[in-house]
């Protein structure tokens, strides 16, 4: 996975340098989060890693996956990655290319896992309270987790908010013991 990740990094600045000359970061960003999800396919990956496979037929798969509106850069960017054979790490080129979009933008894309599913009031009251935190526009995500008790985890980048009845019971334990 590391080195996956090593490996997609300039990749993704590559694409997202392109992106910003083009004014287009979100035309990009749908394009690779869309090829990414296609090299996850079963029948997708069978092709991408055939030996049998010739590679300009894997770049004429990509290309089409593309679709006609694609700009040249974003065919050459395809066509440099099947070169490399390096389809399979666009998932991690994605995700390293949100990243940087994200911070280009000055917004967040924050998860929150809970045990029901939350309000409005309480999706706006995170959001609020994120916004100051964080100094950035707040992308909210919500997912219903049942393993949690109650309360709420959120995720953002590499920080965690640990709000949940499971973790404040741990720490009353810890605390009493």
């Amino acid at each position: 996975m590391s080195e996956a990740i090593t490996t997609a990094r300039p990749y993704a600045q590559a694409a997202f340098d392109a992106a910003q000359k083009l004014a287009d970061l979100k035309g990009w960003s749908e394009a690779i989060l869309s090829l990414a999800e296609a090299v996850n396919h079963p029948e997708v990956q069978a092709i991408i890693n055939s030996p049998r496979v010739a590679q300009a037929d894997i770049e004429s798969l990509m290309d089409g996956l593309l679709g006609a509106k694609a700009v040249v850069q974003l065919r050459n960017f395809v066509r440099v990655l099947a070169e490399n054979k390096r389809m399979q790490i666009l998932p991690e080129i994605a995700s390293l290319f949100e990243v940087l979009r994200a911070d280009a933008e000055k917004t967040a894309l924050v998860e929150v896992d809970s045990a029901f599913e939350l309000s409005d009031k309480q999706q706006e009251n995170i959001i609020s309270s994120l916004k100051k935190r964080l100094g950035r526009d707040i992308k909210l995500v919500c997912k219903i987790n049942k393993d949690l008790l109650g309360g709420v985890v959120i995720r953002t980048g590499d920080q965690v908010i640990d709000g949940s009845a499971r973790t404040r019971l741990g720490e009353m334990a810890t605390a009493l013991a």
